[in-house]
């Protein structure tokens, strides 16, 4: 196949991930090129981004700072090896990743993805403890429909069903907290007011293990792969002082909701809570080059700064963690957040987006509606037999009138870059509505 074909001669080979892929190779969607706000498919169609790609291409498509620095990177050092070894942007890169992350974070651990973030922080979590002394401490709570990535560790910690069901018994010690998602709360607007008493729900886990017993807690701020659910108003403060009481890491994964999703760099700073982690990735390069970082406090690093100086203090790390055209990436992914206002934009953005989002209420199938930031979500109602089925169709019916939008069962979650426009919102929910209002 020449590598400038547009069109695949053969789709047999690959595999796809997150797919139904018997489906998808019976009519292909391939998208070639993209620009801005905008995909461009193999038959010459524009579609309108209304995903961030898969949550992470948060400055949009084809930026010409991130497309020059990675450019320029490879031609000058293409690789470089990560253990007992550096390279200058790396370190820069965890200088400007401290320097916007809430205060008291101070350290940056790099990776390859959300996934190995997650196990990351995870692993870090287990050893910090060891190391002063509380080896007792490992047990590891998650919460019900959480996502965590893919790999063992984050989907242990996880909870939607599908994503572990098949994989055997998992890690060993792992615990969930309930969802927040409670019918007190159709169709709120931001926060829900109801279900900060949820988080007491680890208390009870407290009482039946010991706090002795327990590592780390980890959560997202707003969960986004299960189907955009919202922190009640005061549940993650609560959650903060529980951990805090009995001497519990928490983590916070922000791998969709860091780097201006909701406004601020991080969640964290939106919501005010500083968790002792914060797990991270996609934005952090705005999905050009796959990165990941784990953000710790100086006192989880510091506690591993003891014995000889000869000795490695953490038997962990990847083949490519920070390398070059990686770390180039992220330094422009910031700088150009930075010089075009982005986060600001986000927050400024918002209420037009909770209005149109909110707009869809009363259309064919709405049963629920939630947004935070530039995030939404549209529940429908299920087909009897067929779960997932109605929102996949609207899928395909958004993506034929020039819409890519994202479903999660029978959700379909919108995360636009944040760039998009006004006049594109109003595009993104005016099609939408459209599709909504022919589904079966």
């Amino acid at each position: 196949m020449a590598l400038d074909r547009t069109t695949p001669n053969d789709l047999r080979a690959f595999w796809m991930p997150f797919t139904a892929n018997r489906q998808f190779k019976q009519a292909p969607r391939m998208l070639v090129a993209a620009d801005g706000m905008f995909y461009t498919t193999s038959d010459g169609r524009q579609v309108l981004d209304g995903t961030a790609g898969l949550w992470c291409c948060n400055a949009g498509h084809k930026r010409p700072k991130i497309t020059e620095a990675i450019q320029k990177q490879a031609a000058e050092l293409d690789y470089a090896p990560a253990f007992q070894m550096g390279h200058p942007k790396a370190f820069e890169l965890a200088n400007r990743l401290v320097d916007l992350a809430p205060e008291g974070i101070d350290h940056a651990f790099f990776t390859n993805s959300g996934s190995e973030s997650v196990e990351t922080a995870l692993k870090i979590a287990l050893a910090y403890h060891r190391a002063k002394g509380d080896s007792s401490r490992t047990r590891l709570i998650g919460r019900e429909r959480g996502y965590h990535g893919v790999n063992f560790g984050g989907i242990s910690v996880g909870g939607i069903v599908n994503n572990r069901r098949h994989f055997g018994t998992l890690m060993a010690g792992v615990d969930h907290m309930p969802h927040t998602h409670i019918p007190e709360n159709q169709w709120s607007r931001g926060q829900p007011e109801h279900g900060a008493h949820l988080a007491d729900e680890l208390e009870r886990i407290v009482a039946l293990h010991g706090a002795d017993t327990i590592a780390a807690v980890i959560v997202e701020p707003v969960a986004g792969s299960t189907g955009v659910l919202i922190p009640p108003k005061g549940y993650l403060q609560r959650l903060r002082e529980i951990t805090r009481k009995h001497g519990i890491l928490l983590i916070f994964d922000e791998v969709i909701t860091g780097f201006g999703r909701l406004g601020s760099a991080f969640a964290a700073q939106h919501f005010d809570v500083m968790p002792d982690m914060i797990a991270c990735a996609k934005g952090l390069t705005n999905g050009v080059i796959p990165m990941g970082a784990v953000l710790t406090t100086a006192e989880i690093h510091d506690a591993f700064m003891t014995g000889p100086e000869n000795l490695i203090e953490l038997f962990h790390g990847y083949t490519y963690s920070g390398c070059p055209i990686a770390s180039a990436a992220g330094l422009a992914t910031l700088e150009t957040y930075r010089e075009d206002g982005l986060f600001e934009r986000a927050a400024e953005l918002a209420p037009y987006w909770e209005e149109a989002v909110h707009s869809l209420k009363g259309r064919r199938h709405v049963i629920d509606i939630r947004n935070m930031g530039l995030i939404g979500a549209v529940e429908l109602e299920p087909i009897a037999g067929a779960p997932t089925k109605r929102a996949f169709n609207a899928f395909l019916k958004a993506y034929d009138k020039g819409v890519l939008i994202r479903t999660t069962g029978d959700i379909i979650a919108m995360s636009p870059p944040l760039i998009i426009e006004k006049a594109h919102i109003d595009q993104l929910i005016g099609t939408l509505a459209e599709v909504l209002d022919t589904l079966d």
